[in-house]
């Protein structure tokens, strides 16, 4: 996998990948895509997609875990609390010499600020929701979102 993005590129993709509208047909179309990608990879990865407090598509793919649930739900109140990704929010941390989990004073038990969580960010309405994966690495797990909303952006 390459390199990990660094902020300005992490930044960057949030502003480019804004929605103009979000619908449940658009999450079980994107949900659907990250499952292809996922399985084309054989990633043992868990998919969930949410819209403000509903869960509109969730997966589980051969080899995920109930662990990579408990990511989900870790890393999607990250989004929810900073409304950015859950990788840029623990990017910032450490370019200040410091980790999420040291120096933000939420329970880690509660928030995971690792990379896979990404903010539905709908024009003219901001962020109305997350897609989250759960099960690779952290570079890969944002890596992975961020290509699933390029091609659904892409049509």
């Amino acid at each position: 996998m390459s390199d990990a993005p660094s902020i300005p590129e992490l930044e960057a993709q949030e502003a480019r990948l804004t929605l103009p509208h979000f619908t449940y047909d658009d999450a079980w179309a994107l949900g659907t895509l990250l499952v292809g990608l996922a399985r084309e990879r054989r990633a043992p990865v868990a998919i969930d997609i949410r819209r403000g407090g509903q869960q509109l598509f969730h997966a589980a793919l051969p080899g995920s875990t109930p662990d990579n649930d408990a990511w989900i739900d870790r890393k999607r109140r990250v989004v929810e609390r900073y409304a950015c990704s859950s990788y840029l929010v623990g990017s910032r941390f450490r370019a200040k010499g410091t980790t999420f989990e040291a120096s933000s004073r939420l329970d880690p038990d509660v928030y995971a600020a690792h990379g896979g969580a990404f903010p539905l960010t709908v024009e003219g309405a901001g962020v109305i929701g997350t897609v989250v994966v759960s099960g690779l690495p952290q570079v890969e797990d944002h890596a992975l979102v961020v290509e699933a909303l390029e091609r659904f952006i892409a049509g």
